[in-house]
C-alpha cells in the first residue's frame, strides 16, 4: 500500500504512516536498509516484526531527502544518528507511523480499535478518568483507546524510566470526535506538574495521538 497518510504541519512536524500490506520481501525493494539495521533485522525472528522495521525504515526514506541512520537509546528511544531532527515511532499490525520535528521533542502512539481495552482500564486509568467513561460500550472503548494512546505518547515525550500511567498521568475529560485535543497533565516525581496538550485523529480503525514540544 505504502503511505496511507501523510502531514505536515505549521509548527514544523510532520507525521507519516505507512499501511503495511506488502510482503517481506517486496517491502524490502522499497527501502535501503544500512548495514547495521540489516544486522539487527537478522536478529529478529518474529515476522511481523520484521514488517515492522522495514516499514518504518522505508516512511523514512520517502520523507527524508538524504540517508539517515535510526539508533536507538538504552531506554528504546529513537532518535537519528546523523541528524538533529526528533523523532518518535509507533506501529500496529496495520499500520507503522513516524512523527518527526526538525527540534522540538516529540511522541506518537496509534492504537487499532479492534484490541480489547479491558485491561487498560485496570493499569492506566485513574479514578478522575474514570468519571467521565461513557454508559456505551463503543464510545468507552473509544475513551479508554485514546487515553491509553495518549499516555503511550507521553509516555515516549517524557522519556523517563519507571513512569506510573495513573499516579503520574491525567487525561481530562473528553468528548471523543473524529479529530481533536486532549489535556494531559505529567506529576513528576519531585512534585512538579506539567501541562500538555496531545492532538488526535481517528484512522479507519485506528487512534492514533501525538505530542510536538
Amino acid at each position: 500500500m505504502g503511505l496511507f497518510f501523510r502531514e505536515k504541519f505549521k509548527n514544523g512536524a510532520e507525521i507519516a504512516v505507512w499501511e503495511i500490506t506488502e510482503p517481506e520481501e517486496q517491502l524490502k525493494t522499497l527501502c535501503v536498509l544500512p548495514n547495521d539495521e540489516q544486522e539487527e533485522l537478522s536478529y529478529i525472528t518474529n515476522p511481523q516484526r520484521r514488517l515492522e522495521r522495514l516499514a518504518v525504515r522505508a516512511i523514512l526514506d520517502t520523507i527524508f531527502k538524504e540517508k539517515v541512520y535510526l539508533g536507538y537509546h538504552e531506554n528504546g528511544r529513537p532518535f537519528l544518528q546523523n541528524s538533529i531532527v526528533e523523532i518518535s515511532i509507533a506501529h500496529t499490525r496495520r499500520f507503522a507511523t513516524v512523527l518527526t520535528h526538525p527540534e522540538n521533542s516529540v511522541g506518537i502512539d496509534i492504537e487499532s480499535l479492534k484490541r480489547n481495552f479491558s485491561a487498560v482500564e485496570k493499569k492506566a486509568v485513574g479514578e478522575e478518568e474514570k468519571e467521565f467513561l461513557s454508559d456505551k460500550p463503543e464510545v468507552r472503548e473509544l475513551q479508554l483507546a485514546l487515553i491509553w494512546s495518549a499516555k503511550e505518547a507521553l509516555y515516549k515525550y517524557m522519556s523517563q524510566p519507571d513512569v506510573d500511567f495513573i499516579e503520574q498521568m491525567k487525561i481530562s475529560r473528553f468528548s471523543p470526535k473524529e479529530k481533536g485535543e486532549l489535556d494531559a497533565v505529567f506529576y513528576h516525581k519531585d512534585g512538579i506538574e506539567e501541562t500538555f496538550t496531545l492532538e488526535y485523529l481517528l484512522l479507519e480503525d485506528h487512534v492514533m495521538v501525538w505530542l510536538v514540544g
